[in-house]
């Protein structure tokens, strides 16, 4: 009897959101950069967006708010940008993270798709930058990308699609 009284006091209970973002690109004269997972690419232009447009972490944002109804993008992060000037999606996550309470992510996947620009180079860039900010190590954040192949707006690329989900534990 007491194993099993132990057993269930040292269960988590795992919550599983999910979040999408997308967005075009701006046009090829822009001087917006091109931010996706914290990090720059040089060879397109940045997003049409009111903040950076980093799908990515919009993505995880929105997975956020799936897991506890709190609106972060459209919420949270429109006072940031609308009140205090703040584009930075980083600022966005960070408060998005905030609202988690006792949940602890373990683990962060990632698929983007977009013709351009070539993630395979910066893809442990951007795991490095997630891990870093959501306090999880590298193996707990996984990143995917596909091209498209010219089947959609995204894989013509006109812009970059996103899909996030992400995995929270909570002792109880």
């Amino acid at each position: 009897m007491d194993y099993y009284r132990e057993t269930l006091h040292m269960s988590k209970k795992t919550r599983t959101g999910l979040g999408q973002d997308s967005h075009r690109f701006l046009q090829p004269d822009s001087s917006k950069p091109c931010i996706i997972a914290g990090i720059i690419f040089e060879d397109v232009p940045g997003f049409n967006a009111n903040s950076d447009g980093d799908v990515v972490y919009h993505a995880i944002c929105n997975a956020i708010t799936s897991l506890t109804g709190v609106f972060i993008l459209g919420g949270i992060a429109d006072d940031l940008c609308l009140n205090d000037g703040i584009t930075d999606s980083e600022v966005y996550l960070k408060e998005a993270i905030k609202t988690l309470g006792k949940q602890k992510v373990s683990h962060v996947s990632v698929a983007l798709e977009g013709k351009k620009p070539k993630f395979k180079e910066k893809i442990l860039l951007m795991r490095e930058k997630i891990a870093q900010i959501m306090g999880l190590s590298l193996a707990e954040v996984g990143i995917t990308a596909t091209s498209g192949e010219g089947l959609t707006d995204f894989g013509c690329g006109d812009g970059v699609q996103c899909f996030a989900i992400v995995t929270t534990e909570e002792e109880v």
